[in-house]
């Protein structure tokens, strides 16, 4: 299965995209873990993209497909994949097309952003790994501590609450018409975030017939 995760920054598209991977046995596509990796790097893509995820911006698109497509490519994708994070707009979405970048469904989590602002503050970032957790919905078996590799656990710059805001304006503008560009081609599946990570799944698995 080939799925698009779309959905408001923090919605849970990550945590859901690790489950699905494990019960599909595709892999999880994540562009903000390979733009983290490189940013920590401080390899020149990495670079040209902290700036403008500090200040809450996309990064541009020349990056992003690149990086995709590379990452396609290889032989763990053959049976599908989940995209997580890509594409973020209408010309992302159309370049993936333009590559002979297949989907199955753009799934859709549904959240209100005041639920999105209140979540984010809770989440941490493990500095060394990327995996994140969550204070209440799922948080780590030591405080501060990741379950992983056992790496600090952060409140990344962009979890905080005006740089929350401030993504998420963007995603209304440039994502969420991702929605019925989808639509257009019986693409898209929608869910309501539920208010636990396992009734949010079980929601992905009837809407998906998994």
């Amino acid at each position: 299965m080939k799925l698009i995760l779309l959905g408001a920054p923090g919605a849970g598209k990550g945590t859901q995209a690790e489950i699905l991977s494990r019960e599909l046995n595709i892999p999880t596509i994540s562009t903000g873990n390979i733009l983290r990796a490189a940013m920590k790097n401080g390899t020149p893509v990495g670079l040209k993209a902290k700036a403008f995820v500090e200040a809450g911006q996309l990064v541009p698109d020349d990056v992003i497909i690149g990086i995709v497509e590379e990452r396609l490519a290889q032989d763990d994708c053959l049976n599908g994949y989940i995209l997580d994070g890509v594409p973020r707009t209408i010309p992302q979405a159309e370049a993936l097309e333009e590559k002979g970048i297949a989907i199955d469904y753009a799934l859709s989590i549904e959240i209100s952003d005041d639920e999105i602002v209140k979540r984010m503050s809770g989440r941490r970032t493990c500095k060394e790994c990327s995996q994140t957790f969550h204070i209440i919905s799922n948080p780590p078996k030591k405080e501060g501590v990741c379950d992983f590799c056992g790496g600090e656990l952060i409140v990344r710059k962009d979890d905080a609450p005006e740089t929350v805001k401030a993504r998420l304006s963007v995603y209304h503008a440039e994502t969420e018409p991702l929605k019925a560009f989808y639509e257009a081609r019986g693409k898209l599946k929608t869910v309501s975030n539920m208010p636990t990570i396992e009734e949010t799944t079980d929601e992905i698995r009837k809407c998906l017939g998994i």
